[in-house]
C-alpha cells in the first residue's frame, strides 16, 4: 500500500509537470530566462506567505544554507531548461534533463547516505530510467532525428541543477518548517540574474505572460514544498524517482489539451511508469 511519502513524491511530480508544461508554452512566446527569473519570483510570494502558517521550532543555519543551495540548483535547472525547450525540442530536452535530475540524486542516497533500498524498489528505479525517455519522446523521434539537436546541452546542464536541487532539499530539517524554501526561491532568483544578463536577456514581458510566470513559479513551489515533505518521510532515492516521473504529465496534458497524438513509444513508457510507481510503493 501507498504510503504518505510515496504520495506526497507522486503529488510533486503532477505539479513539476504541469510547471514544466505550462513554462515550455510561455518560454516560446517570450524570453526564456525571463520565463525562468519571474516564475521564481512568483514563487518567493506564494512561499513568503505560507511560511509563517507552518511551524518552525528549530530554524538553524545549516537549514537555510542547504535551502540556498537547492534554490542555486532550480536556478540553474529552470534557466537551462526552458531556453533548452524554447530552442529545440521538448522530447530531447526534457529527458535529458531528467536523467540528470533522477540518477545523480539516487547515486548520492546510495553511496553518500547509506540508503539501501528494497530489491523492489531497485526493480522500480531501473524501470523508471527507459520510462522518463519514451513518455518523453513525440511520436515522429522514432528514427531518432534530432535526438542530440538544439537544446541538448541546455539540457545536461538542467539536470545537474536539479540534481542539486533535489539532494539540498533533502537534507533540510523538517523542524525550520517552510523557511529553507523561502532561502530557496530567494535564492533561486539571485542564480538567475547573473544567466539573464550574461545572455542579454529581455526581461520585459507582456502583462498577460508575466502573470502567467508568475502563476507557474507558484505551482513550482508547491511542487517543491510536496517533494521536501515526502523526503521528510521517505528514502530520497525513491522520492526522487517517484518525484521525477514527471515527464508523463506533459505527455497526458498534450493529449488533453492540445489534441496531440501519442505515439507507442510513449505508451510503453507510461505503462513502464506505472510499474516503476508499483515497484516503488509495494516494496
Amino acid at each position: 500500500m501507498m504510503g504518505t511519502g510515496e504520495s506526497l513524491a507522486l503529488a510533486s511530480a503532477v505539479f513539476f509537470g504541469t510547471t514544466h508544461f505550462l513554462s515550455a508554452l510561455l518560454a516560446r512566446r517570450a524570453d526564456a530566462t525571463a520565463v525562468a527569473l519571474y516564475a521564481q519570483v512568483g514563487g518567493c510570494v506564494l512561499i513568503l506567505a505560507a511560511a509563517p502558517l507552518v511551524p518552525a521550532h528549530d530554524v538553524t543555519a545549516s537549514a537555510l544554507a542547504w535551502g540556498v543551495l537547492s534554490g542555486l540548483g532550480t536556478g540553474l535547472g529552470v534557466t537551462f531548461l526552458y531556453r533548452g525547450v524554447s530552442g529545440g525540442r521538448l522530447s530531447v530536452v526534457v529527458p535529458l534533463s531528467d536523467v540528470g535530475a533522477l540518477m545523480l540524486p539516487v547515486l548520492v542516497g546510495v553511496v553518500l547516505l547509506g540508503e539501501r533500498p528494497s530489491l523492489l524498489s531497485w526493480a522500480g528505479i531501473a524501470v523508471a530510467m527507459p520510462a522518463l525517455w519514451l513518455v518523453s519522446r513525440s511520436p515522429g523521434d522514432a528514427d531518432g532525428e534530432g535526438r542530440f539537436g538544439n537544446g541538448s546541452v541546455d539540457g545536461l546542464i538542467a539536470g545537474v541543477g536539479f540534481a542539486l536541487q533535489f539532494v539540498a532539499l533533502a537534507r533540510v530539517d523538517s523542524a525550520a518548517g517552510l523557511w529553507p524554501l523561502v532561502a530557496s526561491r530567494f535564492a533561486s532568483v539571485v542564480a538567475i540574474m547573473p544567466l539573464a544578463l550574461g545572455a542579454h536577456a529581455s526581461l520585459r514581458l507582456r502583462p498577460r505572460l508575466l502573470l502567467g510566470a508568475f502563476g507557474t513559479g507558484a505551482l513550482g513551489t508547491v511542487a517543491i514544498a510536496l517533494y521536501t515533505w515526502a523526503t521528510w518521510q521517505q528514502l530520497l532515492a525513491i522520492a526522487v524517482v517517484l518525484a521525477a516521473l514527471y515527464p508523463a504529465i506533459p505527455v497526458v496534458l498534450g493529449l488533453t489539451v492540445l489534441r496531440e497524438r501519442v505515439s507507442r513509444a510513449q505508451v510503453l513508457g507510461l505503462v513502464l511508469a506505472a510499474g516503476s510507481i508499483a515497484g516503488i510503493a509495494l516494496a
